[in-house]
């Protein structure tokens, strides 16, 4: 079982992200803070779950925790400002969204612009360490992927229903095919490196 907490004299949040190898759609955060109690042998980080568990959790989650909020960037705005400087604009707008507000904010990864008035710790595999961080991993994720799959419904050419705007193949191929969408981001490498047939248009 993960970490309950960093520091026990501390309100602590735990932020994550979820998107950011995506190739279209909006970069996703979630900031969670638990019970010091707080106990759960499946949490963990969301890539190590199954979409069943995670959606469990997600409800497991919301339910228990003292606070939880989630926010993202849009493409347009990934596309400005860069996707490291999305991914902890989204944690921020999560963070201000807490109440109370946290003493002690635990990040996954090792890049964070400090938030006004709040000390933090970058974790690296941190969502896979404290149970904190895998919440909002949970949360991120669910939450973009129930995202994508709505935009799915618009723009059903390329895939993102299944894999959520990431640079799997059909996703590739409905770029050759059909251009960009308007939720694609235009500073990544969009079309990369897809093994087409020889008379591919």
């Amino acid at each position: 079982m993960l970490k309950s907490h960093y520091s026990p004299e501390f309100i602590e949040a735990g932020c994550d992200e979820a998107g950011r190898g995506c190739l279209a759609g909006p970069v996703f955060a979630a900031a969670v803070i638990l019970p010091k109690k707080f106990r759960n042998e499946i949490l963990n980080d969301s890539k190590m779950l199954t979409p069943r568990q995670r959606d469990e959790l997600r409800g497991l989650i919301e339910s228990e925790a003292i606070a939880w909020a989630v926010a993202s960037v849009d493409a347009p705005e990934i596309d400005k400002i860069n996707i490291l400087n999305a991914s902890i604009l989204s944690m921020h707008k999560a963070i201000a969204e807490l109440h109370p507000v946290p003493q002690l904010l635990l990040i996954d990864g090792n890049r964070f612009h400090p938030y006004p008035g709040i000390p933090h710790h970058c974790i690296v595999k941190g969502d896979a360490k404290y149970l904190s961080i895998a919440a909002a991993s949970v949360l991120a994720k669910t939450y973009r992927d129930e995202f994508m799959r709505k935009l799915h419904l618009e723009f059903p050419v390329y895939d993102w229903f299944n894999n959520k705007g990431y640079p799997c193949r059909k996703h590739r191929e409905g770029l050759y095919a059909y251009g960009i969408s308007p939720y694609h981001r235009k500073s990544y490498n969009l079309f990369g490196q897809l093994r087409l047939p020889i008379n591919y248009k």
